[in-house]
């Protein structure tokens, strides 16, 4: 099967590009937040990782509405244990849905992600489709996965054009753009897992995208952190909070080692 977005997607992604570009964080002004569509999410969230917005945006905008719930933030025991700060909690356990609340902050890689522990209240509904919700989940992280990685790449290559060494630019040596290639093919061999899994949207492509992104983000945060130098991990610059967020998400909404072993489990 080839997939590759249409012209509308495109557009989409060009649009939200822009509106985030801008410094904008308001997603409801784009109609985000009535988006449902697998593949439509996608292109958000790739769009979402390309510019490190925070919040628990793959729980109200992905997860939540899949369940019939509001905005908020959802853990999913024992793949997710935890929920991401937010104004409003729900803890889904089987396939019963129920109210939650916060009982304890709990400490985070990424300082803009904070995670709570819940304690279940009432039940808002039973028999919910607490399957595709969690997959939409992992669908979504994993196209967040995908944003961050091109954007940490861009800024590496513009780092490496512009810093100079024995007197020329530094991405002029040949060790460095083999680094670069390695996380371009990384991405780009993720890219079509993460397509050709919100089409099926079934837990083998979804956790086959989720593994792909993790491994392809992450050796892009390693090598931007590498040809950045120290500089990169500090507050002060850009690069920073996009380290965060790849080392967060990772492991949010199940491990690597977690989806290979669904994939296997599918096989």
């Amino acid at each position: 099967m080839m997939f590759t977005l249409s012209a509308e997607h495109t557009d989409l992604g060009k649009v939200l590009h822009d509106f985030l570009r801008s410094g904008r964080r308001d997603l409801a002004a784009l109609g985000v937040d009535e988006v449902t569509d697998p593949v439509d999410l996608v292109v958000v969230f790739e769009e979402i990782g390309h510019h490190a917005v925070d919040g628990p945006l793959i729980e109200s905008l992905a997860v939540l509405p899949a369940l019939g719930a509001g905005a908020g933030s959802v853990a999913f025991p024992p793949e997710v244990p935890h929920a991401v700060e937010a104004d409003r909690y729900f803890l889904v356990e089987g396939d019963t849905l129920r109210e939650a609340s916060p009982v304890a902050e709990l400490s985070s890689v990424d300082p803009t992600r904070s995670l709570v522990e819940l304690a279940a209240g009432p039940v808002i509904a039973t028999g919910v489709p607490a399957q595709r919700a969690f997959d939409l989940g992992v669908l979504t992280c994993s196209a967040q996965l995908l944003g961050l990685g091109r954007a940490m790449l861009e800024m590496t290559t513009e780092h490496a054009r512009a810093r100079t060494q024995f007197g020329k630019p530094i991405g002029q040596f040949q060790a460095l753009k083999h680094h670069l290639a390695n996380v371009l093919i990384g991405l780009e061999m993720a890219r079509p897992l993460v397509y050709g899994a919100a089409v099926t949207l079934n837990t083998r492509d979804v956790s086959a995208a989720k593994v792909a992104t993790s491994d392809a983000a992450w050796n892009a945060a390693r090598t931007a952190l590498q040809v950045h130098g120290a500089i990169g991990y500090t507050a002060e610059h850009a690069l920073g909070r996009f380290l965060l967020q790849a080392r967060a998400l990772r492991t949010a909404w199940g491990s690597p080692s977690t989806h290979r072993a669904r994939v296997l489990e599918a096989l």
